[in-house]
């Protein structure tokens, strides 16, 4: 009797969901080379819990030119973000913003920060907890440092908070873009269940607090 050998079929299958997986991202490391940024722009690195919710709070900024999801902070050149899931790599999720100084300042940008997460909970953002989690501020130069430490101790004796601020402020020693598909994720699909139960109420209340910041200004 003849066999029938099953193994080239097999092999096509695999090829096929590899080519399915590629295209979707999830085996791309790194996003595409980004436009080079407007001459006389600025960057600003914030950690404030999950980069999905920070990266869709920042896009709708009027001034900010782009908004990268990624990692600060850690030992490990170029980790996934499994590693980074794993806790043993020092990261914290993070956003890099490129902004016009002269439509937003780093304050504008730092007060939308402590605004719309909670500063006052080390390693943790509601239901998500680990210091990749962690509420930081990676200052690029003295003036950025100086601006950060002055509005923290600002709000710290304001009262603005229930407990004192646990913000970190600290050097930037660098920055890796996350995978392609933690980028633009709320813009590319707001209807998945996690864009609409999570990321829309802090949008819906980022508008209703910096209305004046917005890219389009708000109608309500």
């Amino acid at each position: 009797m003849r066999q029938i050998h099953h193994w080239p079929v097999v092999a096509g299958l695999i090829i096929v969901a590899a080519m399915v997986l590629w295209a979707s991202g999830m085996f791309d490391k790194k996003t595409p080379q980004a436009v080079p940024p407007p001459p006389g722009s600025q960057q600003a690195t914030f950690g404030c819990g999950c980069f999905w919710c920070t990266e869709a709070i920042f896009q709708h900024v009027r001034g900010v030119h782009s908004v990268v999801s990624g990692y600060s902070g850690g030992t490990v050149k170029n980790p996934t973000y499994q590693q980074v899931c794993n806790q043993n790599t020092g990261h914290a999720e993070v956003v890099q913003i490129t902004f016009d100084p002269k439509i937003v300042s780093f304050q504008e940008l730092l007060e939308i920060f402590w605004h719309t997460h909670d500063p006052t909970t080390p390693d943790r953002q509601g239901n998500d907890f680990g210091p990749q989690y962690r509420s930081v501020i990676f200052h690029h130069t003295e003036e950025q440092k100086a601006v950060a430490e002055k509005l923290k101790q600002k709000l710290d004796a304001s009262g603005a908070f229930s407990a004192p601020i646990v913000t970190e402020i600290v050097a930037y020693s660098g920055f890796y873009p996350a995978e392609n598909y933690h980028q633009n994720y709320y813009r590319n699909d707001p209807g998945k269940s996690y864009c609409s139960v999570v990321i829309q109420p802090k949008l819906d209340k980022f508008r209703k607090v910096f209305k004046d910041k917005l890219t389009v200004p708000s109608q309500k």
